[in-house]
């Protein structure tokens, strides 16, 4: 049995289990084949592990500070199969991006030097770099706050999370393939969509493709999860992310529909007019409905709605001081972008909020054919 220290936060509208770096490398055991272990991945009730048995309580983040100029900590994101002995290290998660500043700065990874401090990160999954700015009033580290993000009802401590020119991160270019609307082939045959890299490769698609007009319930955009699911890998070949003979993965490109603002009932329950957001959007998180939106998923659509010619340009409501209004399930999520310097493209900004759940040692099965 291995023994691992661990940190559970809550992110956004998502859990993440925090490690150490140099904790996870003492345990001897790759990264891959503790996590699986920790988490229960075979099982899809991940009944004797600390999953959560849905794509957004199952990741991970490993965590360790950082020698590169303008980064103070940089991190491993893990999406860890559910039912499924695989990890997945191809992606960034915004959420668990929020749970790690908090992490950081809880840790002592970062000094605390006025009311505010922002911890400077890097995904090294993606080469992406981000901000997250917590209050630290009377220079301590907060356990609570006030701030609530649609999708929870619950309170945490306020993250004004940043992604730094996201443009191009995976790979190298906002439209990887050049140009604003690509034809892929899926299960119905030919369906334009919009290929996008900011934040975290994306695929696109309009809702009025699949019948939906993107204001549609969890239950009843699962219906074209199957559809969405062939396209993802279509897509992941036409962007470079991955050769023909790769196994195929649930978590980059993202996959959704876009659709014009109309008016809507989120799964809570509250009314949402079509004047109060700018793009309805539904994404998957690996193979099921996202209940609400991936951050990263977030900044490609931000991207790509201010990009013409593409399909999220189409229908969405353009504003002109940067902030676009994304109607998802859970409700109204607002993205800003701000204008950076030197050609870089603008960093988007996003209003988040974190808690720390709990600090624990997890008592993880060892490996078979591992000593103990």
């Amino acid at each position: 049995m291995l023994r691992l220290q661990g940190e559970m936060i809550r992110g956004g509208t998502s859990k993440c289990w925090i490690f150490d770096h140099h904790d996870v490398v003492a345990t001897g055991v790759d990264a891959d084949t503790l996590l699986l272990a920790a988490f229960n991945a075979a099982d899809p009730r991940q009944i004797d592990g600390v999953g959560g048995a849905s794509s957004t309580t199952s990741k991970a983040a490993i965590v360790q500070t950082s020698d590169v100029a303008g980064v103070d900590v940089s991190y491993a994101f893990a999406q860890v199969g559910i039912g499924d002995e695989r990890v997945e290290w191809t992606s960034n998660c915004g959420n668990c991006a929020t749970a790690v500043a908090l992490y950081a700065v809880h840790r002592g990874l970062v000094p605390i030097t006025s009311d505010t401090t922002t911890v400077r990160m890097l995904n090294v999954n993606t080469g992406a770099r981000l901000t997250g700015t917590i209050p630290t009033p009377g220079l301590t580290a907060p356990d609570e706050g006030t701030a609530v993000v649609p999708g929870t009802d619950a309170l945490g401590v306020p993250v004004l999370l940043g992604f730094q020119d996201p443009a191009g991160s995976t790979t190298g270019r906002a439209l990887p393939t050049g140009r604003p609307l690509d034809t892929l082939t899926g299960p119905d045959g030919p369906v334009e969509a919009s290929l996008v890299d900011a934040g975290a490769p994306a695929a696109l698609f309009d809702a009025k493709a699949f019948g939906l007009d993107g204001s549609e319930s969890p239950a009843a955009f699962a219906a074209v999860v199957p559809a969405l699911t062939v396209l993802r890998r279509t897509a992941a070949l036409a962007m470079g992310l991955v050769r023909e003979d790769a196994p195929v993965s649930h978590a980059v490109p993202k996959v959704g529909v876009v659709g014009g603002p109309v008016t809507y009932r989120t799964t809570h329950g509250p009314r949402v007019t079509q004047d109060q957001y700018d793009v309805a959007v539904r994404m998957v998180s690996m193979h099921a409905p996202h209940p609400a939106i991936g951050l990263t998923s977030a900044v490609a659509l931000a991207t790509a709605a201010a990009t013409p010619g593409t399909l999220a340009h189409r229908v969405t409501r353009q504003t002109a001081d940067g902030t676009l209004r994304l109607g998802t399930p859970a409700g109204v999520i607002t993205a800003r972008a701000v204008p950076a310097p030197d050609g870089a493209s603008p960093t988007v900004f996003l209003h988040r909020a974190a808690r720390r759940i709990a600090r624990a040692e997890l008592l993880v099965p060892v490996p078979e054919g591992r000593p103990v």
